[in-house]
């Protein structure tokens, strides 16, 4: 079994759950842990695989929660520093009944990681997966995160890639796909969803979006598409693998956890030669292991064992 580093963001974010206000006049908050790479983290380590997180919060009482969080699903936080001189990152979020969201972002220790803080040694022939929702905003982890990719690409590890866009952060989407563009080369799995194949692709239709993609070198995309399922790409190759159906009650974090599952398959293997064939079963177990994330509250709490995926596949 190989170790699989993921490296980014860990926040707490605070979700309003009063009804269709802002949050100037919000008042109730639920506090969660954040952070795509985190959640990844936390999918393989529930289906027994062998994950490290690599990334800051503060040394106060949000950063030992997240650390907390993460050492209760085994996750190993070795290479997780809580950084006394910056608080933890805060988001505060509240939904409108209209879809709109009021976002605040407080940014704080996650951005201060540095490249001579993180060891890369003991993962020079694993798995690096980079969530990039803050990664790639401006300050010290952009560099130490960059640094680490062009790194890993030398020594030959697989690398996977979540872009990870999300609108309250950028502003700007031309200068997110900026930042992006140099990350595709030498990836070896690229995960989107389809507004971000449509951003980064710079097209509507998903062939000619992909081809775009193969060609700035990523050598397997997945698009996530909800309901549809997902759809495999190789660059001369696609397929659309079929979700699972389950009665939804929150998809928070569901396509962590659908990562989670294709790194853990990956990690389970001698080697990082995969077939088409082999990525689209791959895809078929991990879109469980995302449906079950479905079915109940929360991202980390409602993540999946290999049993109860197992058990999902017996069942149909």
């Amino acid at each position: 079994m190989k170790k699989i580093a993921c490296i980014g963001e860990l926040l707490i974010d605070f979700i309003c759950s009063d009804i269709d206000v802002d949050l100037s006049k919000g008042i109730n908050f639920i506090k969660k842990a954040g952070g795509a790479p985190a959640n990844v983290a936390a999918s393989i380590s529930k289906l027994g695989g062998e994950a490290f997180f690599i990334g800051k919060v503060g040394a106060d009482s949000f950063g030992e929660f997240l650390k907390e969080t993460l050492d209760d699903v085994s996750v190993n936080t070795k290479g997780l520093i809580l950084d006394s001189d910056h608080h933890t990152t805060l988001a505060f979020v509240s939904l409108k009944n209209d879809g709109e969201r009021d976002f605040i972002f407080n940014r704080g220790a996650d951005g201060e990681l540095s490249i001579d803080e993180i060891d890369l040694k003991q993962f020079e022939d694993g798995i690096y997966h980079f969530g990039s929702a803050t990664a790639l905003l401006p300050g010290k982890t952009r560099t130490a995160y960059i640094k680490a990719m062009e790194l890993t690409k030398e020594k030959g590890g697989f690398i996977s890639f979540d872009p990870n866009y999300r609108d309250a952060l950028w502003n700007n989407i031309e200068k997110f796909k900026t930042e992006v563009y140099p990350c595709l080369e030498g990836v070896d799995f690229l995960k989107v969803s389809e507004e971000e194949l449509e951003i980064l692709g710079g097209s509507k239709d998903k062939k000619i979006a992909l081809e775009n993609l193969h060609r700035m070198g990523s050598r397997y995309i997945a698009v996530t598409l909800g309901s549809q399922g997902t759809l495999i790409s190789d660059g001369k190759k696609e397929k659309i693998i079929s979700s699972i159906k389950v009665k939804s009650i929150d998809s928070t974090g569901a396509g962590d956890a659908f990562v989670g599952g294709v790194l853990y398959k990956i990690s389970q293997r001698k080697d990082y030669d995969i077939n088409f064939e082999e990525i689209c079963e791959i895809i078929k177990f991990s879109n469980k292991v995302g449906a079950i994330t479905c079915k109940t509250m929360g991202a980390i709490s409602s993540l999946p064992t290999l049993e109860e995926v197992e058990k999902l596949g017996e069942e149909r």
